[in-house]
């Protein structure tokens, strides 16, 4: 028998689709990103960051494409689509529950901006994740999220060294300034940037989870640009120590953890050197910094940030007691009302309780599940590598929302549940590549 061609799902055929979804995922990364996340649509308050309110509409389009009868978004198997329907039945059953009895003002308007956030941050879960059907388009989006980090990042470097934030400059008609601008923060004798970030933990965040698909990007670059992607690496490595902050030196050393051991035993050594070289360089133009992180390292049983945290815990029991199940409602937690925890795993626990908790720790575990799957299932070096770096951002995710309380942060969120779509599309495309493979083998 002849044997049937079979087309890779990374070729794209004719005409990108006019309706592609990358593009919109693009302008999504360019609004989450690029417009800093103090500036919201005043009306809808705490939910009224543009990427928010995009992604909301982005879930209205997803599901009337997956009810249409011959569209493919949703169509086939996708872990994630049972996890987001789980976390947000958690959500809505911990709202409910919070209504049984009449709420005050504060918490009630909480409450409601926690449904347009789950609706919007799903939106772009869902979206990402069974809408990018081609690895191409996939390489694509990431590598615009990569560009969106790099322009972050140089925008941050401006501000360690200078100490303007320029970010408050930016002006957009329509929206509204939610959390007034404050001078650059300043930890020991260095100035924090938080680029466009409400903080330098968010920054720092945002930069270790895209630090590894910036690598990936630029070890498997082609040869013509290959300089240009070391030099995208380059701003976020270096921006990320200048935020000063324990929580991304964690995300890094977590990537590097997980990302390393599966590297040849030459890239490994290269990375070495270049790590070692990189402390020196940093030592010798920031003297000062490397014994800064350190200390943030070494006076952790007696710094004021880390026994807040632990203290938050003794507060949060009662609260957890009244409503262990279900929890106060997702958004009612005001922290500047009750405690700032600086954990989300313990404000999650507080506001959707322990059935809200476990489908958040779900979404996590089926994450790194489907990056590591996916990893399995092929043989392609390079998507080998993209998958385990993927799964080294998701490791990244899943400690960072230990160290601060990320979901109040909407450009953190958006980009967990960004990312989480990725991997998922990720899977998709590499489940059909096997399949299609196997089909042409068998007609063979």
């Amino acid at each position: 028998m002849t044997a049937t061609a079979v087309r890779p799902a990374s070729v794209p055929v004719g005409r990108a689709r006019k309706n592609d979804v990358v593009t919109l995922l693009t302008f999504y990364v360019f609004v989450l990103m690029a417009i800093p996340s103090r500036l919201v649509f005043g009306a809808f308050g705490g939910a009224g960051a543009p990427s928010t309110i995009l992604g909301v509409a982005f879930l209205g389009w997803y599901l009337l494409n997956w009810l249409h009868p011959t569209s493919t978004i949703g169509s086939g198997r996708q872990p994630f689509r049972i996890a987001s329907l789980l976390l947000f039945c958690a959500i809505v059953a911990a709202y409910a529950s919070a209504n049984l009895h009449k709420l005050p003002t504060t918490p009630q308007n909480g409450v409601d901006r926690g449904l347009i956030m789950i609706c919007g941050w799903l939106g772009i879960l869902l979206l990402t994740a069974d809408g990018v059907d081609r690895l191409d388009r996939l390489k694509t989006l990431l590598g615009r999220i990569v560009f969106g980090a790099t322009a972050m990042a140089v925008l941050g470097i401006i501000q360690f060294f200078t100490g303007l934030n320029a970010a408050k400059y930016i002006v957009i008609p329509g929206l509204s300034i939610q959390q007034a601008y404050t001078d650059i923060a300043v930890r020991g004798a260095f100035n924090r940037p938080s680029a466009t970030a409400i903080h330098p933990i968010e920054f720092g965040f945002v930069l270790a989870v895209v630090l590894p698909i910036a690598i990936h990007r630029a070890r498997y670059a082609p040869p013509g640009s290959r300089f240009r992607r070391w030099l995208q690496v380059a701003p976020i490595a270096m921006a990320l120590p200048m935020t000063v902050s324990r929580s991304a030196i964690l995300g890094l050393a977590i990537a590097m953890v997980v990302m390393l051991p599966t590297w040849p035993r030459r890239d490994r050594w290269a990375a070495l050197v270049v790590m070692v070289c990189s402390l020196f360089v940093l030592r010798t133009i920031i003297p000062g910094l490397i014994g800064t992180l350190r200390d943030l390292f070494l006076t952790v049983g007696s710094d004021s940030s880390v026994l807040s945290r632990t203290e938050a815990f003794s507060y949060a029991s009662p609260l957890i007691s009244a409503h262990p199940w279900f929890g106060l409602g997702f958004g009612a937690f005001m922290p500047q009302t009750y405690f700032f925890t600086d954990d989300q795993y313990l404000n999650s626990l507080i506001e959707i309780g322990v059935v809200g908790l476990v489908t958040l720790l779900t979404l996590f575990t089926i994450g790194w599940y489907l990056a590591r799957a996916s990893r399995k299932a092929s043989t392609d070096p390079e998507i080998r590598d993209l998958a385990q770096c993927l799964a080294a951002s998701v490791a990244v995710i899943v400690v960072g929302y230990s160290t601060f309380d990320v979901l109040y942060f909407p450009m953190a969120a958006g980009l967990t549940f960004l990312v989480l779509g990725c991997v998922g599309a990720m899977w998709r495309i590499v489940a059909m590549q096997s399949r299609m493979a196997l089909d042409g083998h068998w007609l063979q």
